[in-house]
């Protein structure tokens, strides 16, 4: 609920929602290169809702320890930075501020890949089949973006060249390697001697007449 009364807020497309037995996930459809604030905001609002929730419940005395324990084990799990949980996206974002997306995306897999081998072992460890099955999950989740990721790049990149975005931030790139392209950043690539913006620099690169 969360998620949602934040997208609303922000007028995010949300597709669909996927209810699952340790939470849920909010599928939206909306452009990679949305400002990290507002993607921040959509995300962290989740554990803080959940917060508040658990506070008016406790307010009216409705604080067993059962319903305490369920919503601390939840709370908990959904932080952990593992791919496609808030802590993940929560880590991932916080990073986008300062890494160029691609490097960034990548140690975001790497470090999903590091807690997500911790909660198995850890579910096998104290024979939990619940944790184990999630982990499973959260496994078929972390191959799809492995799958996905170049994919993930390449539409990073287009929108560059379909959407007219303006950033007060501006980073200059002489090598022509746009792995070290920034989100909430404009682009200027020195190419032949001079600077050109990063929609022509980019057209340049997908328009296949180009390279022939």
């Amino acid at each position: 609920m969360g998620h949602i009364f934040a997208a609303l807020y922000y007028k995010w497309n949300i597709v669909k929602i996927i209810i699952l037995p340790f939470g849920g996930i909010t599928i939206f459809n909306e452009i990679i290169n949305k400002p990290i604030k507002e993607e921040f905001m959509i995300a962290i609002m989740g554990p803080i809702f959940q917060i508040v929730f658990y506070l008016i419940l406790v307010l009216l005395d409705i604080n067993s320890f059962e319903y305490m324990m369920i919503n601390k084990i939840i709370l908990f799990i959904n932080l952990i930075p593992i791919i496609p949980l808030d802590g993940s996206k929560i880590i991932k974002l916080i990073g986008d501020y300062v890494l160029s997306f691609n490097l960034n995306l990548n140690i975001n897999i790497i470090i999903s890949f590091i807690f997500l081998n911790i909660l198995f072992f850890y579910g096998i460890y104290i024979s939990n089949l619940s944790i184990i099955l999630m982990s499973i999950f959260l496994f078929k989740e972390n191959i799809k973006t492995i799958k996905n990721k170049k994919t993930i790049f390449n539409k990073f990149l287009l929108e560059r060249t379909m959407y007219n975005f303006e950033y007060k931030k501006i980073k200059l790139i002489k090598n022509k390697n746009v792995k070290k392209m920034k989100r909430d950043y404009y682009h200027l690539f020195f190419y032949n001697h001079t600077y050109l913006k990063e929609s022509d620099f980019l057209k340049l690169k997908f328009d296949l007449s180009y390279y022939l």
